[in-house]
């Protein structure tokens, strides 16, 4: 089975950036999509950008022109850089690997916060 490890996540004041860490374990990812989700407090969990089997690069409205999402397969780990930071971001940042093996990390703790 895969297991997760994020880290990255933290304080930060609104307009600052952050780099979020996914590192995956048990097997190789390779040709596994890939994604990032997030849940804010009182609030449904959402996807917020996505790296495809084939490695195409995909992001939800609230992602798109502040965050970028890659993978280095050799390192078996997906980031997120986030950038631009709002106070709406602030949440749990989960990821999931989904189709022939599914799995879902722990999360890691984002807020954002003047």
């Amino acid at each position: 089975q895969v297991q997760f490890v994020e880290s990255g996540g933290g304080l930060v004041q609104p307009g600052g950036s952050l780099r979020l860490s996914c590192v995956a374990s048990g097997r190789s990812l390779r040709g596994i999509a890939m994604g990032w989700y997030r849940q804010g407090p009182g609030k449904q969990r959402e996807l917020v950008a996505w790296v495809s089997s084939e490695d195409t690069l995909h992001y939800e409205d609230a992602a798109k022109d502040r965050f970028t999402v890659s993978r280095d397969n050799a390192k078996n780990t997906m980031y997120l850089q986030m950038n631009s930071l709002k106070l709406e971001d602030t949440a749990v940042y989960l990821c999931r690997c989904w189709g022939l093996v599914n799995a879902w990390g722990q999360g890691t703790q984002v807020t954002v916060s003047s």
